[in-house]
């Protein structure tokens, strides 16, 4: 187990990643998780319930739901999922697909505040940080 953690780590660019992801106004926490597994990468600043572990889980269990439900299938060739957006009471959770040529299985967790954050600004910035992390 710990040596994949450490390999995983390795990803050029994730710590950069994340510290981009916190400079976003009204970032609370921001992780990248492996939505295969559930396996958080890297995590910085907070999580739900103080628990990286199992936000990075229930990261994985939305991810996978929405790819596998044929609701949110397009008729259009080619059209992948992008990104989800969960808003609650407090905040929004933005998870980004990182969309690669190989094996996509990361995705970029956002938790937003929602006094102190825009949504758009965070969207956009995300799609950035997604692109960066594997052009890295």
């Amino acid at each position: 187990g710990g040596g994949i953690a450490r390999l995983r780590r390795d990803v050029p660019g994730v710590e950069r990643c994340l510290q981009e992801a916190m400079a976003i106004p009204g970032a609370v926490g921001a992780s990248i998780v492996d939505y295969t597994t559930g396996f958080p990468v890297a995590t910085s600043g907070a999580a739900p319930n103080e628990d990286h572990e199992a936000a990075a889980a229930g990261t994985a269990d939305v991810v996978q739901a929405a790819q596998s439900r044929s609701l949110f299938v397009s008729a259009v060739p080619h059209d992948l999922l992008e990104d989800l957006i969960i808003t609650t009471a407090g905040g929004y959770h933005l998870l980004r697909l990182v969309q690669t040529d190989f094996d996509s299985r990361l995705v970029l967790y956002l938790w937003l505040d929602r006094v102190h954050g825009n949504l758009a600004v965070a969207r956009r910035r995300m799609q950035t940080l997604a692109d960066e992390l594997i052009s890295t």
